[in-house]
């Protein structure tokens, strides 16, 4: 095979990992929605919490719709096949995101028809079953989805269709196996351990800090415990190989924990990342220092934020590379889909390499951005006699 090619194919599979654990950790905003009224006991304290996340929110929303649009340039088989054929997930989470635009754009309005509380009910929906939802697709990069693909059909006049789903729930299946609902979970309960060490960072009042530490506590612990569980069971678990040489695929059992040991890099990666969020989270809760850089109080969101990126970015590495099946098909092995097998041709690939250098530089401004906009803490004091001004 082509080295360019399958350089191309590796690199644009790390670049759509990066964007799927940049969307992880910028649930964070999703998570914080779910506290707004459990936070904020008054008319200003919401607001403050619905402000601070209003200036975040479209960045979770572009970074959803890049990570689709990079897997439908890179891998379009994967879009076809998952996105066409588990449509019913894929479509109720975007229902999500939709009703939080919805909610971020009318909720202040004055006189608004639904009135606030429903667009609050909206933001609660987002938060809780958008971020189980993406996590439980996620879920199945691990255990398979009931799919058939024939390259063949290409050639069939009326029903030119390379996929096929093998059941009438079109994703919603995937509830069925723990392993998935395990990750689900897991990515709820990361969303708000985000948000409220978010809040901590961006709002300067020590009433709602000292909330937002207590629910820290109830949440990391479920947190913890469920992506413990679906790291466990998916170590110990039977994997998808690809043969380098047939391409045929086949079951071997401990292969993700193979694949882990085997990329040490990755491995690393997962550990740092691991680590970084027991960080953030430990700092946030015991530290005593407002000002210390390696153990404020109110920076726990970076190094939590810095190790979800690079948690999920090892979980994404372990399911792509290394001659695994990152889209395996429980129905027939032979279908499951590869970096290889379900990738954009070459021309494509490169042209899109191309472009993707500007990523710094956008990199760069958001991070200049998202730096001008934290520059002035929120204090109550601005929203006092409000009714949310803002969002």
């Amino acid at each position: 095979m082509d080295s360019m090619y399958v350089f191309l194919q590796h690199y644009w599979w790390f670049l759509v990992s990066l964007l799927g654990a940049l969307l992880v950790f910028l649930l964070f905003v999703q998570g914080g929605q779910t506290f707004l009224h459990t936070l904020g006991r008054d008319g200003a304290e919401r607001a403050m919490l619905v402000n601070a996340l209003g200036k975040r929110w479209g960045l979770t929303f572009t970074t959803l719709v890049t990570f689709g649009g990079a897997f439908f340039a890179s891998f379009p088989l994967f879009y076809s096949t998952s996105f066409g054929g588990a449509f019913w997930v894929w479509v109720t989470i975007l229902i999500c995101f939709v009703l939080q635009a919805v909610a971020y754009e009318y909720r202040a309005m004055p006189k608004n028809v639904l009135g606030q509380k429903t667009f609050d009910i909206f933001l609660y929906i987002n938060g809780f079953l958008g971020t189980f939802l993406l996590g439980t697709a996620v879920g199945t990069f691990f255990t398979g989805s009931d799919f058939t693909v024939n390259r063949m059909a290409l050639t069939e006049f009326n029903q030119p269709i390379i996929s096929a789903w093998g059941n009438g729930w079109h994703g919603l299946e995937a509830l069925l196996d723990y392993r998935n609902v395990l990750l689900g979970l897991a990515v709820c309960f990361l969303a708000r351990v985000l948000g409220l060490l978010y809040y901590i960072n961006a709002i300067n009042d020590e009433a709602i800090a000292t909330r937002a530490r207590y629910y820290l506590r109830l949440n990391a612990v479920p947190f913890l415990a469920f992506f413990l569980a679906f790291v466990v069971s998916i170590l110990l678990s039977q994997g998808f190989a690809v043969d380098g040489e047939s391409g045929l695929v086949s079951l071997v059992k401990y292969k993700y924990l193979s694949n882990l040991v085997e990329m040490p890099i990755v491995l690393v990666l997962f550990v740092v990342g691991v680590l970084s969020v027991l960080w953030g989270m430990a700092i946030a809760l015991f530290s005593k220092c407002a000002s210390c850089f390696w153990a404020s109080n109110r920076r726990g969101i970076w190094f939590s934020g810095f190790g979800t990126v690079c948690t999920v970015l090892s979980l994404f590495l372990l399911a792509g590379y290394h001659g695994t099946a990152y889209y395996p098909s429980t129905t027939d092995l032979q279908s499951s889909l590869t970096i290889y097998n379900s990738s954009s041709s070459k021309f494509t690939l490169s042209v899109m390499g191309v472009v993707s250098l500007l990523i710094p530089i956008v990199a760069a401004y958001i991070w200049y951005a998202w730096r001008s906009l934290d520059r002035n803490k929120l204090t109550k004091e601005e929203f006092e006699g409000t009714q949310g001004e803002g969002y």
